[in-house]
């Protein structure tokens, strides 16, 4: 399988955060997530059985973890880890398409 990680006109989400897994196993996925401008509802937290280590491609995303006060602003090639069951929550996207590549994987 090929494609291109940037979205072109008709990729981009309208609402909605666009996600696409581009590989995966049953221990591994890979998946190429697109915002514009999407945030986590208000109260929600991911709470996922999985690790998950994500990098910001284009645009910018601001992520909040439920363990502390302090925001992570991720810019263009700005990854972070998270190990599974770390609550956090997207606070907020730039408008112009964000592009994030999310390695989830198990131990």
């Amino acid at each position: 399988m090929t494609g291109n990680l940037f979205p072109g006109a008709k990729d981009l989400p309208t609402s909605e955060e666009l996600t696409a897994i581009l590989a995966e196993n049953r221990h591994v996925r890979v998946e190429r997530i697109i915002s514009t401008g999407q945030r986590s509802p208000a109260e929600f937290w991911y709470d996922q059985e999985e690790h998950e280590w994500v990098i910001v491609l284009s645009g910018c995303g601001v992520l909040r973890f439920a363990d502390g006060d302090e925001l992570l602003t991720l810019k263009p090639g700005d990854y972070v880890n998270i190990p599974a069951h770390v609550k956090h929550r997207v606070e907020s996207t730039s408008p112009e398409p964000t592009v994030w590549l999310a390695v989830f994987y198990r131990d």
